[in-house]
């Protein structure tokens, strides 16, 4: 049976308007009930309700007006602070100590979520918080005006994001509320991170110091151990720590003009504030006086101010007109002259506002290419001459710029709208002339960590990585980039890099710029250990036992597939990345004078091109389709034409003969002729009957290759039919919940792009999973991009007087050996080869779903994006005992502006 006190206090705290009224009447189901309940005895009950709602009374004065002794009465408020019921301050001009009863949002709820040993006691109570931040706005917020009115909590923007000519208001800077309590500062943690935990539902972004407590609550944050004093300055790092992560800056809104308790830090996918203005699509109860705009001819549709905004107002979208005119974007619909209902409600923003991207589509380039880098970003830079600015706008999404440089398929330049017009750029070429100014060690960009937690120190779980490949190494990056200070990589080989080191032949990728870039991960504080097989040498069930927390398995397909013929187990016959791999490690390898390459795809031509350099007078390409179906890259294929390989389509090989002793002496191979297309719409080889044999001393497999799991102890983890490791498709968790996957050990075999960009969802999901309380997928970035329709985009007419495409070289003195010997771009050739972007794609911001926090103009590197005051009466802050003052005015004109709208549709006028 309810307790009849209980029910009074709630209705004296609560800010649900049907129970203040007494038209309802709390009971055990309610939140405010059992936070009350749960915290309040009969004897403190009686005190709070004569104590009345936010009207702080000293000690002397509630002893009087409760008859309690002063003494006991001390003990009792005491009792009550730390728990989080009662609060007291220094606020009155004789500044002495006084005790009064809070809301309950903000204010009860977060005080009792603050005291860290109850809330893990009760974790009900983070749950609670959780609906007292929801249930008596529901129905109410669409009445709230600008500014708050006096509810909640109100966005600030990022200071510097402020124009000067904007004549803002002191109230709008963090500054000036930090300099107001100088001396008067402390840190806690967060609440809302914190409750989100408890429930399982926390989005990466940890609990841990965020939430500034300012004037003489800080003093009473601190007496009840729910923080700690710190120094103006420290507050400053805090608040760049914040904005560094993208979390928006908010103050109290319940106190008026001259007063806040609290600057917190928010995170957009668990904040109970946010979720105010997000969940019920109603910005009035969040935003600032200020909203965003871009300069669209600055824009490069880079994504970064995208991927930081809290509201899902800035998605990308496209620069270029189209024949039927500019896009017309669409805008968030607003309450101000709307009826407005739960059919209103976003109640999926937490994932909604992390997309990316209009579905009518942004520049090709950014969308084609599986890391989804900015490229149009780091082209501008690269022409204006800001190197090293495009490199780190680079490194934002692929670590590896000086690899893909080398050897990248370039699906990028594949999609380029310019591709259209007349020739792509030479993206991959730009890419390697501003990587390859890093590898001199002296030059060496090594990014920056930023954590997700205050204080500034790593974090200390230990994540192993099984394969230093592509995959696995950018999974460790972005882990290293992130604060962890024990990621280990291991790898069964002699030196770290998989595929990159050990498949992919120097005269493409030379071994000094692929150690250049794993060198910056050693430099990022990323462990490694060669030579280790895993599985055999240690196993994952050790590594556990050593503190390992979770494991990324990234071992590539780094089997050749077999032939099927007879004759394979002759001397001279090699699969195509074993071949390659002895070729790496320095292996002396004799091909013989004659060589028969078997395939078509990438690996066949770094495989033919290998043993011409090894000294081979015919080297043959054995493919069973016609050269219309060649997989290859056509630069590959005319490379080893140019070099005399010969290549001998529609011959499918049968068997390899060999000599009385063992060796290979020959190919017999079937001549085909192609019949109908097979489910890849390619013509399928038909046998013809005939044959004919290729005089060869070694025959190299490269039609594929497999996955070789050796001896991993991987317990529940599953695998296909083809040994591909089974994983959740967002988040790369296999059935052994703490072993993620990524790269050709899921994918078969693909490019190091998709394994660099799989990585970083790795490293993604092992953050969230080694910390408890966090959800894989909730608030994820999905990455999703979209490549706008080039036949219907109408180009600008003087693109057509940009120079022609810039030309790849070769030096001839490198030719057929194993250097690489294309030519680096140079400066001049850059800046040509910039000046042909066409400039696709653009951020477009929806000012409807703009918050005004700012933290977009943090992560523009291109001065195209800018804060403008358009709202002022947003900075206009009342007291919570105001708050009917400035709802009703509001309320009524929108209450007669949704009439008049209603009757102009019913009149048809």
């Amino acid at each position: 049976m309810a307790r009849e006190v209980i029910c009074q206090l709630g209705k004296m705290i609560t800010s649900r308007i049907p129970y203040k009224l007494g038209l309802k009447k709390l009971n055990e189901d309610d939140p405010e009930y059992y936070i009350l309940d749960l915290l309040c005895s009969d004897e403190l009950a009686n005190i709070m309700l004569k104590m009345e709602l936010r009207k702080p009374k000293t000690l002397e004065e509630i002893a009087a007006i409760t008859g309690t002794e002063p003494a006991h009465l001390e003990e009792v408020l005491k009792d009550a602070a730390m728990k989080g019921v009662v609060e007291y301050n220094w606020d009155n001009p004789e500044h002495v100590k006084k005790y009064y009863v809070q809301i309950f949002v903000p204010g009860i709820a977060e005080m009792t979520n603050m005291n860290l040993e109850q809330v893990e006691k009760y974790p009900k109570l983070a749950k609670e918080f959780n609906r007292l931040t929801f249930l008596p706005l529901a129905g109410m917020t669409e009445m709230i005006p600008p500014g708050g009115g006096g509810a909640g909590m109100h966005v600030i923007p990022v200071e510097k994001a402020i124009p000067a000519e904007s004549q803002s208001v002191s109230i709008e800077h963090l500054s000036h509320w930090l300099k107001k309590y100088e001396g008067q500062i402390g840190v806690g943690y967060c609440s809302c991170r914190n409750a989100a935990r408890l429930a399982g539902q926390g989005c990466g972004e940890l609990q841990d110091e965020l939430c500034i407590s300012v004037g003489t609550f800080n003093r009473y944050v601190v007496e009840t151990g729910r923080g700690h004093a710190i120094s103006y300055d420290e507050a400053m790092r805090i608040l760049q720590r914040a904005e560094d992560n993208g979390y928006v800056h908010q103050i109290t809104n319940i106190d008026g003009e001259n007063k806040i308790f609290a600057i917190c830090n928010c995170e957009p996918g668990v904040c109970f504030a946010l979720r105010t203005s997000q969940l019920f699509n109603t910005p009035n109860m969040s935003a600032s006086a200020y909203r965003a705009h871009v300069e669209t001819k600055n824009c490069v549709a880079c994504g970064k101010c995208v991927e930081v905004c809290p509201a899902g107002a800035a998605k990308l979208g496209q620069k270029l007109c189209t024949k039927d005119g500019p896009i017309q974007y669409p805008k968030q619909e607003l309450p101000d002259d709307n009826h407005w209902g739960e059919e209103k409600w976003n109640k999926n923003y937490m994932n909604d506002n992390e997309s990316n991207c209009h579905e009518s589509g942004t520049a090709p380039c950014k969308s084609a290419c599986p890391a989804h880098i900015a490229i149009q970003g780091y082209i501008k830079m690269a022409g204006e001459g800001r190197y090293l600015d495009a490199l780190k706008l680079i490194k934002k999404d692929n670590p590896f710029p000086a690899v893909c440089g080398s050897i990248c398929n370039r699906r990028c330049e594949d999609e380029c709208t310019r591709g259209s017009v007349d020739r792509a750029l030479a993206i991959d070429e730009i890419k390697k002339f501003l990587a390859e100014r890093e590898l001199n060690e002296k030059d060496r960009y090594i990014p920056p960590k930023v954590r997700h937690k205050t204080p500034d120190v790593d974090y200390v779980e230990k994540i192993a990585v099984i394969g230093a490949g592509p995959a696995g190494l950018s999974c460790a990056y972005y882990l290293a980039e992130m604060g962890y200070a024990n990621v280990t990589v291991f790898d069964r080989n002699k030196v770290p890099g998989g595929m990159l080191a050990l498949g992919i032949p120097s005269f493409r990728l030379e071994k000094n710029v692929l150690n250049a870039e794993i060198d910056v991960l050693k430099k990022m504080g990323v462990k490694f250990k060669c030579g280790v097989e895993v599985g055999k040498d240690v196993t994952i069930a050790e590594l556990r036992k050593q503190g390992y927390m979770g494991f990324y398995i990234a071992i590539g397909a780094q089997k050749s597939a077999s032939l099927k013929v007879p004759g394979e187990d002759l001397k001279g016959v090699w699969g195509g990345v074993d071949f390659l791999r002895e070729v790496n490690l320095g292996n002396k390898v004799d091909v013989g004078k004659n060589v028969a390459v078997v395939g078509g795809g990438n690996v066949a031509m770094d495989v033919v091109r290998t043993v011409v350099r090894l000294g081979a007078e015919h080297a043959y390409i054995v493919y069973r389709r016609s050269e219309a179906e060649l997989p290859a890259d056509p630069e590959e294929v005319a490379e080893a034409i140019a070099e005399g390989v010969k290549f001998c389509y529609l011959n499918a090989p049968v068997e390899i003969t060999g000599t009385a002793d063992g060796k290979v002496n020959g190919l017999k191979v079937e001549l085909m002729e192609l019949g109908d297309p097979d489910e890849k719409g390619r013509r399928k080889p038909v046998s013809t009957g005939k044959f004919k044999t290729l005089k060869v001393n070694t025959v190299i497999g490269a039609i594929g290759q497999t996955i070789d799991w050796g001896g991993l102890d991987v317990g529940a983890l599953k695998t296909d039919k083809k040994g591909r490791a089974e994983a959740d498709a967002v988040t790369y968790q296999t059935a052994e919940s703490d072993i993620f996957v990524g790269g050709d050990v899921v994918t078969g075999p693909k490019f190091a792009i998709d394994a660099i960009a799989a990585g970083r969802e790795g490293a993604t999901s092992l953050h969230r999973f080694v910390h408890q309380g966090q959800s894989l997928t909730l608030a994820r970035n999905p990455r999703d991009f979209y490549e706008l329709d080039k036949k219907n985009a109408v180009v600008p007419v003087d693109c057509f007087d940009a120079p022609a495409r810039q030309e790849v070289r070769h030096d001839p003195k490198k030719a057929m050996t194993f250097k690489n010997d294309r030519i680096t771009f140079t400066e001049e050739m850059v800046k040509k080869e910039a000046s042909r972007c066409l400039g696709c794609g653009a951020c477009i911001v929806d000012q409807n779903r703009c918050i005004g926090c700012g933290l977009c103009t943090t992560r523009c590197e291109f001065d195209a994006i800018h804060l403008f005051r358009d709202y002022p009466e947003c900075s206009k802050m009342y007291s919570t005992e105001e708050m009917v003052k400035a709802v009703l005015p509001y309320a009524a004109k929108r209450a007669a502006k949704i009439a008049v709208k209603d009757l102009k549709q019913k009149t048809g006028k």
